[in-house]
């Protein structure tokens, strides 16, 4: 149990980390394609719109792209059909030397979402390259004193394919005294090694030619030759010999060009000629002889050019020692490059907003990033960062793509525009950065309402201004920009004295100028409170009202006004006084009244005496308006004194307006009469005109015949009513004429169906406005349809002229009343009785000495009699 328990653990972090990778791959989009090398521009290489779920139609709306790592771009999205497809012809072997997965990565970018989505594409390896020899013709020197059995280290074949279509076996042929043996280097590639099968003998065979071949395992099959000639020499006791088998450094990435690296050594132990050894490369990459120099005589590897680690990070190479004698020996060179931070991290912005509106909620993305360090282990780490004080935060994706979102919701009226730096350092000693610049513009909301510079408004406007004048400007300001920044005024619409707001005065609705439209009479009107509302462009418009008080100014535009004494007449009797001779000083003659319409200062009204008969007798209060004696009339003063008094008042200027008394110096009555009269003879001796008395007196004879006239017309009014009212009683009482007797009641029988009906009646001069008040219900509604058979019905009926006879010296009165009606009569139908829809009351009074008595009372043909009170000046309790 235990051992299967531990055979199980394995399998089950197997399947998790296969489970954990598919749901990475899924969240972050990670799509992966092959394609055979080769391929011309323009080939298919996946369904990406579909992988994706991509919509076809908004491919282009939404910006969808793909980019890639490096200047030239491998792959391109077909914008119809959303295919990834070749753009450029790919070759395996330039992109991907000696690396046995050559895999391209690029992405998709979605601008629309902000999204990136990863695809990897494998180059699959086509076998479009034959092995080939670096030399194809090599001579190789022998001694024939060299023992069978030896091996020659040959010149390896180069395939820059892979797998089964690189180089997989070499062959031999030419000669029967070689043979080839194939050993398994350390990486597993192959060494052919030329075997001695035979002793050679000069004298026999001089040289002896071989042919290598190399082939790969593609289908079909490429090959490769190079040509052997193996030269036999004379016997050459000693080959040079190499110090060390394998020859291993470390070298920095920053080593300067020139430098050396390391220094082989090889020794011969013979003499002369034969003991001189020269180096050579045997076996060197391409790449390797264009970066390192062996000098052939001192065996020193020297720097041709810098390294870099990030291009390659470990270069083999065999070096050969030759003597003289053409005798040699090999030995390996591996140099290792070590990383170095020489690169600062690479910030690509793939894309980017460049406007945000304000109202974009927090997390919106604004830019999507890509951080690349080519450097390894802690020089390749990269942390990328932003200033904590700008309200954007970064977040990472996929691999090496960070997204730049807002940390918190945006103001443009704090900050209209953002330029935010991404700040990339690596973990280097010491660290390198770089950094990219956004621009970023926050597009307005229209979030705010226009603010007035003021709380309240308020003015002072004159009267009598010109229409069209100028009052005040009001202003208000929108935080907003452009179109919601844009105020229009206008006024919330009001009535003054009865009269639309607008009628008075209107605001300009660009600059809120405020402008009246027709002049103000303080007067009239003392202050206007309007409102006016500032509203801005935006959709919907926001708006803010403020109020506006319009203080109308008094101008003396007004002269004053005299109320006493009035006007003088034609004949110039108006204002006469009376004063007796003996009155002291001081004492009041009269007073002169008069107004102001203006106010304030304007309506200040001061008293002068401008003329006088005698100046010295009168004066007048300066405030008051009175006057009084200013000594004791003496009789050598006129009896008739004529005063003028001017009253002005403050305004600028000042307004006038005069007032003329008479003063009339008598002791009584009689002799102010006797004053006037010799003083209307003298005015008639003088020949003065009398037209404004007979103009008078002809008014008021035809007042007094338009009164008679009127008297005459009501007289002939009230005996045509009389009429009409006895010809209603003569038809009413022929109604009656074949009625049982069952269906009256006696004078009993009407109280009891009137409930003790009382009647108020409110008389006054109009009897048109009298008004008669019931505290009962309809009559009508009580009177039995049929009395009860036991009980019986006598008629008492008296007509007109039989009341008459019985108090000869009342004078009648009439009361009609319609019983049946829900509203109750006026006292004119009580008096003048008409025809109605039901049966008709009607009453007859006598009136003597404050007291009022029923004569008879006829109500549907049945008479009553009762008795009337007299209530109070104008009301009467009528009581049945």
């Amino acid at each position: 149990m235990f051992a299967a328990g531990r055979l199980w653990v394995p399998w089950q972090r197997a399947l998790l980390w296969c489970v954990m990778v598919a749901a990475w791959e899924a969240v972050w989009g990670l799509l992966r394609y092959s394609v055979p090398e080769e391929m011309p521009k323009g080939s298919f290489v996946g369904d990406v719109a579909k992988d994706l779920a991509l919509d076809l139609p908004t491919l282009q709306d939404r910006g969808v792209r793909v980019v890639s790592e490096g200047r030239t771009q491998y792959f391109a999205l077909h914008g119809k059909t959303g295919h990834l497809v070749t753009a450029e012809r790919i070759d395996r072997e330039q992109l991907c030397e000696s690396v046995q997965q050559c895999v391209l990565r690029c992405e998709v970018i979605v601008e629309g979402e902000m999204r990136v989505y990863g695809i990897e594409v494998e180059i699959r390896d086509i076998n479009d390259n034959a092995p080939s020899f670096r030399e194809k013709q090599t001579e190789l020197r022998m001694s024939e004193m060299t023992a069978p059995g030896s091996q020659i280290p040959l010149a390896k074949a180069h395939d820059p394919d892979v797998g089964r279509n690189s180089l997989q076996r070499y062959e031999l042929s030419g000669d029967e005294h070689f043979s080839l043996s194939v050993q398994a280097g350390p990486g597993g590639d192959q060494r052919p090694e030329l075997v001695l099968a035979k002793a050679l003998d000069r004298e026999e065979a001089a040289f002896h030619e071989l042919v290598l071949r190399a082939s790969d395992g593609g289908e079909p099959s490429r090959t490769g030759t190079a040509r052997i000639r193996v030269a036999v020499l004379d016997a050459n006791d000693n080959a040079p010999a190499f110090s060390q088998a394998e020859y291993t450094v470390r070298v920095a990435e920053d080593v300067p060009v020139g430098s050396a690296l390391l220094t082989v050594t090889a020794t011969d132990a013979d003499e002369g000629m034969n003991g001189d050894v020269k180096y050579s490369f045997q076996t060197v990459s391409v790449k390797a002889s264009k970066i390192f120099h062996l000098d052939p005589k001192t065996g020193e590897i020297t720097l041709l050019r810098s390294l870099d680690f990030e291009e390659g990070d470990s270069y083999e190479m065999e070096v050969q020692a030759r003597d003289g004698g053409e005798l040699f020996d090999t030995s390996k060179v591996t140099i290792t490059v070590t990383d170095v931070n020489d690169n600062a991290p690479k910030i690509s912005v793939r894309s980017a907003l460049s406007e945000i509106s304000e109202d974009a909620p927090p997390g919106t993305v604004v830019a999507l990033l890509h951080v690349q360090d080519r450097d390894s282990g802690p020089n390749g780490q990269v942390r990328c960062s932003i200033a904590e004080s700008l309200p954007f935060r970064l977040e990472k994706t996929f691999e090496d793509y960070y997204r730049v979102v807002t940390a918190r919701e945006l103001d443009r009226e704090a900050v209209s525009e953002y330029n935010v730096t991404v700040r990339a350092s690596d973990g280097g000693s010491p660290p390198l950065w770089s950094s990219a610049m956004l621009s970023l513009r926050v597009l307005d909301v229209n979030d705010n309402a226009p603010v007035f510079a003021e709380a309240r408004y308020s003015a002072r406007v004159a009267e009598n201004n010109a229409a069209g004048a100028l009052v005040l400007t009001v202003r208000a300001a929108d935080a907003d920009w452009g179109q919601n920044a844009r105020v229009r005024y206008r006024l919330w619409e009001g009535r003054v004295r009865g009269a639309p707001l607008s009628s008075y005065v209107s605001v300009h609705a660009e600059t809120g100028a405020l402008y009246a439209l027709r002049s103000f009479d303080y007067e009239e009107v003392r202050e206007v409170g309007l409102w006016v509302r500032a509203e801005d462009g935006g959709a919907p418009s926001l708006s803010s009202n403020v109020s506006v008080r319009l203080v109308i100014v008094d101008e003396n535009d007004n002269a004053p006004q005299v109320l006493y004494p009035p006007p003088a007449s034609g004949a110039g009797w108006a204002g006469v006084e009376l004063a007796p001779r003996s009155a002291e000083p001081g004492a009041l003659v009269a007073k002169v009244v008069a107004v102001d319409a203006d106010a304030g200062q304007n309506a200040w009204l001061s008293y002068e005496l401008a003329k006088a008969t005698e100046p010295a007798l009168f004066r007048v209060g300066l405030h008051s308006g009175e006057v009084r004696t200013a000594r004791v009339p003496l009789s050598r003063d006129a009896a008739r004194q004529s005063l003028v008094v001017v009253v002005k008042d403050h305004g600028r200027p000042a307004l006038s307006a005069t007032a003329t008394l008479t003063v009339v110096l008598a002791e009584s009555v009689g002799e102010l009469l006797s004053e006037l009269g010799s003083a209307a003879a003298a005015a008639a001796a003088a020949g003065e005109p009398s037209v404004s008395l007979t103009r008078w007196l002809v008014l008021a004879v035809a007042a007094v015949s338009c009164l008679f006239l009127a008297f005459l017309l009501l007289l002939l009014a009230l005996r045509l009513r009389r009429w009409r009212r006895s010809q209603l009683l003569a038809a009413g009482s022929g109604a009656l004429r074949g009625v049982p007797a069952s269906h009256f009641v006696g004078i009993d029988g009407v109280r009891a169906f009137l409930h003790s009906y009382s009647h108020e009646v409110s008389l006054t001069a109009d009897s048109r406005k009298s008004q008669l008040r019931f505290s009962g219900g309809s009559c009508c509604d009580t009177l039995p349809a049929r009395p009860p058979p036991d009980e019986p019905a006598p008629l008492l009926a008296e007509d007109a002229d039989g009341a008459r006879r019985a108090d000869p010296d009342a004078p009648p009165v009439s009361s009609s009343h319609h019983a049946c009606s829900a509203t109750p009569p006026s006292p004119a139908s009580l008096l003048f009785p008409t025809r109605a829809l039901c049966p008709v009351c009607t009453m007859r009074f006598s009136y003597k000495e404050g007291k009022a008595s029923l004569i008879s009372s006829l109500c549907g043909g049945a008479s009553f009699s009762g008795e009337v009170n007299v209530v109070s000046l104008f009301s009467v309790r009528v009581v049945v």
